[in-house]
């Protein structure tokens, strides 16, 4: 059963081959068998409020074998090495993280940063990628509330887009992109969402996904681990706003992709500064938003409607949640 990693020389990147993880469980609690993430499970005995698990079907691996094909100069293969983790949020079964108390989601805050500053020691690790998927729509194998950390062999590409990007835009005006960007949606103000002390949620003026959210520290940091104890405390508050937010908009469970973009962990990145990415699949209540052929054919996305009228959905919906959730900033 092939495990290994795939050069695309078409688009210069890797592509992870894993067959092993077709054999992967899937919602098996919908089967009556029970979550292996609720306590008192093989890997979830004793007490614990947040937990760290290797993944039992990881996409890349420490012992990663050999690959089958050797050193052929088109249809290159390399070891899938890497690691693979899981990171259970609350012994609760069901819920967002806007249904955890502050206190909590600060807890699996310090986790994340902790597992990012392990991870990055590692001499073949090249970029730690946190990201949270939620929903059936969204295929996610297993509904109890957790999140997963890929620590990557190389830099993605749309890791690398955004290096390449913010690095010229450096040169070019001695400043930070992004510090411009957050400037730049303070200024206009038609997009903003949410403000505490230290971070800003705002759909983006170049949102791709209908109800796009994008999350970014104040401070120029460009990782988790740089983030202060009071930052991640308020990262824990603007996580809980956006996900009560989405799930006000329509009146249900909002699905959706959450996705921590930060630096590679070799190498200095001045330019860069590390933000949160939300992509929810719904632009109407009763309507999916698709990647169809545009989007991935030519990675042209078409944007069903105006942001600024979606972030004013967004906004009303923010008002209703902040009615019911405590938090420590407002909306601006």
């Amino acid at each position: 059963m092939s495990h290994e990693l795939r050069w695309n020389p078409l688009l210069g990147t890797w592509i992870i081959v894993a067959g092993h993880r077709k054999k992967r469980p899937w919602r098996p609690e919908e089967k009556g068998i029970r979550c292996p993430f609720c306590p008192g499970g093989p890997e979830t005995s004793g007490e614990w409020d947040v937990l760290v698990l290797p993944n039992k079907y990881p996409a890349l691996s420490p012992e990663a074998p050999e690959p089958r094909r050797k050193e052929d100069p088109l249809y290159r293969a390399e070891r899938a090495v890497g690691v693979c983790e899981v990171v259970v949020e609350t012994p609760q079964h069901e819920g967002d993280l806007c249904d955890l108390p502050l206190e909590q989601v600060h807890k699996f805050i310090n986790a994340l940063s902790e597992e990012y500053k392990r991870l990055s020691g590692m001499d073949y690790i090249e970029c730690v990628m946190i990201f949270r998927n939620k929903g059936a729509v969204i295929g996610v194998s297993l509904h109890h509330p957790h999140s997963q950390i890929y620590a990557l062999p190389f830099v993605p590409p749309r890791i690398e887009v955004e290096l390449r990007r913010c690095k010229e835009y450096m040169e070019r005006h001695g400043r930070c992109l992004i510090c411009d960007i957050i400037a730049k949606e303070v200024d206009e103000g038609t997009r903003l969402l949410y403000e505490n002390k230290h971070f800003i949620a705002f759909l983006p003026y170049f949102a791709m996904w209908p109800y796009e959210v994008h999350i970014y520290p104040k401070r120029h940091v460009p990782s988790i681990d740089q983030l202060t104890d009071e930052e991640r405390l308020h990262l824990a508050d603007i996580l809980r706003v956006v996900t009560a937010g989405y799930n006000k908009l329509f009146d249900f469970s909002m699905p959706y992709i959450m996705v921590f973009h930060q630096k590679p962990t070799k190498g200095d990145y001045p330019y860069y500064h590390m933000h949160i990415e939300f992509y929810p699949p719904y632009r109407e209540k009763d309507k999916l938003k698709y990647a169809a052929g545009i989007e991935w054919g030519a990675w042209v996305f078409t944007y069903d409607g105006v942001p600024e009228e979606k972030a004013a959905e967004l906004r009303n919906a923010f008002r209703r949640a902040l009615e019911q959730i405590e938090h420590l900033g407002d909306i601006p």
